[in-house]
């Protein structure tokens, strides 16, 4: 596991607090029975696991780093949660009718991991991956100083890390069908605190050295002004199916 998704540990109440859920059409879409047994792999701090055990009748929540399972429990006590990696999926083989991964696959794409969750996938199990992607600027927008300042400091993620470059497909399609893709809007309303948790919980912020983290942190609560923010987010759907 690289540093940068290892930072997510250390802002697991931030993450919590600032990132949003995902569109329920997207889930919608998948068309999955209730009776579905169903993973969330790298669950994080459960906010795609909350919308998945509203729906299905048993789900497996995986989580590597310790402060987020804690909140995953915390807040999803419905949910099965395990420490487990993508690279080792603390399951038996074909034990699940679908794997869910939100925000997360940019992070582990290779064939190892593609293995793995295949490994855990009954004949003809669906593989739905989602991402929150920004789909217009705040509104209000932030103040320049806000993104002046966050520049300066950020750590920069390898393109390989980074959702917008498409380098996470290259696996696929593997021993799945080549993948199957939709859109759905997102907005989400975030107060100042929101903004600020936000923030800390992006992975450029979270992995900086202190003092600087706390510094960048305590500059942005500075700059961004008291309002009620809206964020145009759209949740991108990608899913697949095992080819077996």
């Amino acid at each position: 596991m690289s540093e940068l998704a290892r930072s997510f540990d250390r802002a697991a109440e931030a993450y919590e607090r600032g990132r949003p859920g995902y569109a329920d059409a997207a889930l919608d879409a998948l068309d999955l029975p209730p009776d579905a047994v169903v993973l969330d792999l790298a669950a994080g701090t459960g906010k795609l696991t909350r919308q998945l055990v509203a729906r299905f009748d048993r789900v497996i929540a995986v989580e590597p780093l310790d402060g987020m399972r804690v909140v995953l429990e915390r807040v999803v006590p419905e949910a099965e949660a395990l420490h487990g990696s993508a690279e080792a999926i603390p399951l038996p083989d074909d034990s699940v009718d679908a794997v869910f991964v939100g925000e997360a696959f940019h992070w582990f794409a290779n064939d190892e991991v593609l293995r793995e969750i295949a490994r855990v996938l009954r004949p003809r199990g669906v593989l739905a991956i989602l991402f929150n992607q920004v789909a217009g600027d705040f509104e209000p927008a932030l103040p320049k100083a806000f993104w002046d300042a966050y520049h300066a400091l950020a750590i920069k993620k390898p393109p390989e890390q980074t959702v917008s470059t498409g380098l996470w497909r290259a696996p696929f399609p593997g021993v799945f069908e080549p993948l199957t893709e939709a859109s759905y809007p997102n907005p989400v309303e975030l107060d100042r605190e929101g903004i600020l948790a936000q923030a800390a919980s992006w992975s450029m912020i979270a992995a900086l050295p202190e003092p600087d983290r706390t510094r960048l942190l305590a500059e942005l609560a500075e700059i961004v002004p008291d309002e009620h923010y809206r964020h145009p987010l759209r949740t991108e759907l990608y899913w697949t199916r095992l080819n077996l």
